[in-house]
């Protein structure tokens, strides 16, 4: 089933300073390498998300 769109629902935040970090929230994966994410390196998003999805 899909998901509301709403005020809240954030799927991922990106913190440039002080430190470096993309945090996905709904499977709560963690990575340093923001460059790289932002660059398209979502492969361990996806798998995280597939992962989950897969056991629920």
């Amino acid at each position: 089933s899909k998901k509301k769109i709403e005020w809240g629902s954030q799927i991922r935040s990106y913190v440039f300073q002080p430190y470096t970090m993309v945090n996905d929230h709904r499977t709560e994966t963690k990575v340093t390498d923001i460059q790289s994410v932002m660059d398209g390196d979502l492969d361990d998003f996806i798998k995280s998300y597939l992962l989950q999805t897969s056991t629920a």
